[in-house]
């Protein structure tokens, strides 16, 4: 139990470059599950969130629709990272609920999902971080540090 939960992008996967940094930094657990629509994703997801019982959360595009369902929910209330998260575009909330802690990074020059969609997230307790020359898979994260400290912020621990 504890540790970092990461809830993948619709064209990754537990094996995906993410995941497997995430793993080898800070031992992340990446469920499998389906990524046909949104709703799809959503029971593996679940399931998850309370047989890992994290400390973190970090959600990349499909998978940050994903962990703002959750949040939205009521089933996740911990610190969440999400990653150029898609959930507006996917039919999941565009806002996060009051209290909600939050990190967002987001590319400016995301082609998938657009920008302003995370713009419109922000609150007190959620915070934006736009990427300068940012794409939308943001694997700069992976290199230049951010993604592990955002992490750290929050209090994950690496292996």
């Amino acid at each position: 139990m504890g540790g970092v939960l990461f809830f993948h992008g619709m064209e990754s996967s537990p094996s995906g470059k993410k995941a497997r940094w995430l793993r080898a930094h800070f031992g992340a657990v990446t469920p499998a599950y389906d990524t046909t629509t949104f709703a799809s994703g959503l029971p593996a997801a679940r399931a998850a969130l309370v047989e890992h019982g994290p400390d973190v959360v970090v959600g990349s595009s499909y998978g940050g629709a994903i962990a703002c369902q959750l949040v939205a929910e009521g089933l996740w209330s911990g610190p969440t990272v999400l990653i150029a998260p898609a959930s507006r575009l996917l039919g999941g909330p565009s806002r996060l609920p009051p209290g909600a802690r939050a990190i967002i990074f987001h590319g400016e020059n995301d082609d998938v999902v657009p920008v302003d969609h995370s713009r419109a997230m922000v609150s007190e307790t959620v915070e934006l971080r736009v990427i300068p020359g940012g794409d939308h898979p943001l694997n700069c994260l992976l290199e230049d540090g951010a993604l592990g400290a955002a992490i750290e912020g929050f209090g994950g621990r690496r292996v």
